[in-house]
């Protein structure tokens, strides 16, 4: 074999390899994100029968990626996400993309297919994602905006359809109003024609305002359990208010539902909250409670209606490129974000 012969062997090997590999952001051991991502090239994921292959444009970042990420609070180690590391080694959850293949069982998909959703490990170039969990991504939007819908978008529209039974003409109140599922939420509870109460901090009031809200309240200046409104449906999207001071802001037979509680503490953080008002419920007439949100195409394909009515339209604050997801975290984290966070890919 002569140089040129050689030299051209192995370009060829390294294109095939390369066509075998992608960029992902992995972890092995649970941390904060600066002290646990990086980014690598690893091998392509592989399919099930079940499965479709995703190219991914974007990946969305919502608060579950942190608690996957940090393993708390602890009780998300036992519920079967690794003990002492993370079982899944590529973090993020929400993508919209293009199908790259199929497995042999799906029949509603094709190669090509521009689609949004849910995808185990969407922080990379190409991600797996069983197909009951994709839709047809919105012709509307952007791979980018799309993939800020699935996980937050379907907590909001279940926690107030499913759990809230949300009613037109009734008084609901939106906390956390300016977060990732509270943005949603207040354009969903308008979908469904409800009189909208958002709760942010002084500087997303005019956001609130802007994505549909009838009325804002600034937390930081005004207590909604003393102010003398009262609720048909509260959504708590991650306040730590009291049980209590909640109930108070409830009309006698009000439903308060509880999307998340961020309370620190590393062994409940916040769960302890949902739990008593499980328990309390079944003794006063108010309607206290919790769920975890079901991944389903239905409801995607739900979403997908709303959005493309106009009445729904994901609220973006930044996006980041694949190399900068740490920073993305952070940002999410230290609750600067109006609305979502992106990942482009």
């Amino acid at each position: 074999m002569t140089s040129d012969q050689h030299d051209r062997a192995t370009q060829a090997a390294r294109v095939t390899a390369a066509a075998q590999t992608m960029k992902a952001i992995v972890q092995d051991d649970y941390g904060e994100a600066d002290d646990v991502l990086r980014l690598e090239r690893i091998d392509k994921p592989e399919i099930g029968a079940d499965e479709v292959l995703v190219r991914v444009h974007a990946a969305g970042v919502d608060r579950g990626v942190w608690h996957l990420m940090t393993g708390l609070p602890y009780p998300i180690r036992i519920a079967g996400y690794g003990l002492r590391a993370p079982k899944t080694g590529v973090r993020g959850r929400e993508v919209a993309g293009n199908v790259e293949a199929v497995g042999g069982d799906v029949t509603t998909l094709g190669p090509g297919d521009e689609v949004f959703g849910i995808g185990e490990g969407s922080f990379a170039e190409y991600t797996c994602a069983r197909a009951d969990k994709l839709a047809p991504k919105p012709e509307r939007l952007t791979f980018e905006q799309a993939a800020a819908v699935p996980v937050s978008a379907l907590a909001a529209l279940q926690g107030l359809r499913d759990h809230g039974q949300v009613q037109r003409g009734q008084k609901v109140l939106i906390i956390g109003a300016s977060g990732g599922v509270g943005t949603f939420a207040v354009q969903i509870a308008k979908a469904f024609g409800a009189e909208v109460t958002g709760v942010c901090s002084t500087t997303k009031l005019d956001m609130v305002r802007s994505i549909g809200a009838d009325r804002v309240i600034d937390y930081k200046r005004d207590d909604i359990a003393n102010s003398g409104q009262r609720y048909d449906l509260i959504l708590d999207t991650g306040g730590n208010r009291s049980l209590s001071a909640l109930r108070r802001a409830l009309t006698p037979r009000g439903t308060l539902v509880i999307v998340g509680g961020e309370t620190g503490g590393r062994l409940l953080g916040g769960t302890d909250r949902q739990l008593r008002a499980l328990m309390l419920s079944p003794f006063v007439g108010q309607k206290l409670g919790t769920f975890i949100a079901s991944e389903n195409n239905a409801d995607l394909i739900v979403l997908k209606g709303l959005i493309e009515s106009g009445k729904v339209t994901p609220a973006i604050d930044r996006t980041y490129p694949l190399s900068e997801v740490a920073a993305a975290i952070r940002y999410m984290e230290e609750g600067h974000a109006r609305g979502k966070v992106v990942i482009t890919v």
